[in-house]
């Protein structure tokens, strides 16, 4: 049905098929679809709308019917290749992180270059400034310092490639950070029961998400991990998830709660579609073969907030959640940084505040109280 109303939404607006692209899906699905009376099934999920027209695209494009994918300039796009390279192999970055530098630094050379060569020559420290501050955008404290950082990284792979890049570096501009400041955000048992029990009412996909939700809950796993998990990584016999190409590049087991493979188990059953993909949570919308990403477990959170009537809209709570937790069961700073697997005890140090009534005992009188 989608297919259907694209062919005539492209007959009525008299869209030849030599100029499809990507922007021309963007109208029919943002600007048409959204606002459009068609009959269902069409269904009204933008990401998945998008996904299964790119697919379409792929076949008159493979037979050079149609332009090749809108890009940027070669001269930047090799220039990422580099860049991520270096960040891989040099820098020992994770996947996640990689990709968002990669993005804030071909904004960076799209603003300064265009389609023009990279000459990091021509660059002077003002542009620099203006660019990591968002003079344009009114960014926050915090997106300054995941653009600064970003930068940095940038200048220092041109540094080792022979540029002189010392005077862009001091130019980099550093936003205010105090670290352990203030207290993270946690909810309480009440609200992680609250949290769960919105998934009980059915909805379209509603075991996977459940499950994906358990997995966060429960064994305190990242976005990116829960996508990762693979049906291999489960010990059912022993209990067990072993997982790997974590965060930390480490290789780790935690035990499986029954409660997180009840779930996991109804969803297999259940609600997985038949493909030959072998992670746990896959698409459930055509092409089936390919992993999802992050966001659709992001999403599955957000919309379970906002079920319970919550304005939240940070998953990493949920960790926060699990160390609180494990801090009232009297577990020492080891054994949150284990569960959660920091490299460093000081990653776990931000949780030894949210144990408001073991600081209340040691804490000194307020100068000038009553003591």
């Amino acid at each position: 049905m989608l297919y259907r109303a694209f062919r005539s939404w492209l007959t009525r607006k008299n869209c030849p098929l030599t100029t499809l692209n990507e922007k021309v899906v963007d109208q029919f699905v943002l600007g048409h679809l959204s606002r459009c009376r068609c009959p269902d099934p069409v269904r009204r999920v933008d990401y998945e709308n998008k996904a299964a027209l790119a697919r379409l695209l792929e076949v008159p494009r493979a037979k050079g019917a149609i332009p090749d994918r809108l890009s940027l300039s070669d001269h930047i796009g090799h220039e990422l290749v580099q860049f991520d390279g270096h960040m891989r192999d040099v820098e020992g970055l994770a996947l996640s992180t990689r990709r968002q530098r990669c993005h804030i630094i071909r904004r960076f050379l799209v603003k300064q270059f265009g389609a023009r060569p990279i000459e990091l020559s021509k660059v002077d420290a003002s542009a620099v400034r203006r660019f990591v501050l968002g003079e344009d955008c009114d960014w926050t404290p915090g997106t300054i310092r995941a653009v600064s950082g970003a930068i940095a990284c940038y200048l220092r792979f041109r540094g080792m490639s022979g540029d002189q890049v010392g005077q862009l570096m001091v130019a980099i501009p550093r936003a205010a950070n105090w670290s352990l400041a203030s207290l993270p955000q946690v909810f309480s048992d009440a609200e992680v029961e609250q949290l769960l029990r919105s998934f009980d009412r059915p909805f379209p996909s509603h075991r996977r998400a459940y499950a994906m939700v358990r997995c966060l809950t429960d064994l305190g796993l990242r976005c990116c991990e829960v996508v990762k998990l693979r049906l291999d990584d489960i010990d059912w016999r022993e209990g067990k998830i072993c997982l790997t190409g974590t965060k930390t590049r480490r290789t780790d087991i935690l035990p499986l709660p029954a409660v997180t493979g009840d779930a996991i188990i109804a969803y297999l059953q259940n609600e997985r579609p038949s493909t030959v993909n072998r992670t746990v949570f896959v698409r459930h919308v055509a092409p089936y073969d390919t992993p999802i990403h992050a966001g659709v477990v992001q999403r599955a959170v957000r919309d379970a907030y906002r079920r319970c009537g919550w304005t939240h809209s940070r998953v990493h709570v949920l960790r926060h959640t699990i160390a609180s937790r494990l801090l009232r069961a009297d577990a020492s700073m080891k054994d949150i940084a284990d569960v959660l697997r920091h490299r460093s005890l000081d990653t776990s140090a931000i949780y030894a505040k949210v144990d408001v009534n073991r600081l209340a005992a040691v804490a000194l009188p307020w100068p000038g109280s009553a003591s």
